[in-house]
Order: C-alpha cells, then sequence, then structure tokens
C-alpha cells in the first residue's frame, strides 16, 4: 500500500511539473518567429515572407509545417538573388 501510494504522488507530481513545462512554449515560439520576422521577409521577399511568419504564427499550422519542413525543405522557396 505504501509503495502505491508514493507511486500515486510521483505521478501526480511529474504532471504537474509537465504542464508548467509545457505551459510557455506556444508563446515561446511566438516571441521566436515575431523577432526572425524581419529575417524571413527580407530572404523570401515580402508576400512569400509574411506567409512564412504567418503560418508559423499560428500554433498547430506552424508546427505541421515545420515537421514537414524538415523532410522536404522549405515549403516557400526564398526569392532569387538579384543579378549583379
Amino acid at each position: 500500500m505504501a509503495a502505491s501510494l508514493k507511486r500515486r504522488v510521483a505521478r501526480a507530481g511529474g504532471w504537474k511539473l509537465a504542464k508548467k513545462l509545457i505551459k510557455p512554449i506556444p508563446i515561446v515560439g511566438t516571441v521566436v518567429v515575431v523577432g526572425l520576422a524581419g529575417y524571413e521577409v527580407k530572404k523570401k521577399g515580402a508576400l512569400r515572407g509574411a506567409l512564412h511568419v504567418g503560418l508559423d504564427l499560428l500554433p498547430v499550422v506552424g508546427t505541421l509545417k515545420d515537421v514537414v519542413e524538415i523532410f522536404t525543405g522549405d515549403l516557400i522557396p526564398d526569392k532569387k538573388p538579384a543579378a549583379r
């Protein structure tokens, strides 16, 4: 009985810790996306950059887009460099 009680207390404490760690992740991700928005717009162009940042700001859509991009590369290509 004592082992069962210890296990239940540990499980409840672990769950509380996990919730506290998971909660700020969407906020942190949003801050990173907003911080890099200027770089992305400069790299991809105004329309493509705004689309890229807009998709990344949406929590579920941005995560799915990032997972797909891990395997396929950028879904929204960079603009071509200007010829000099």
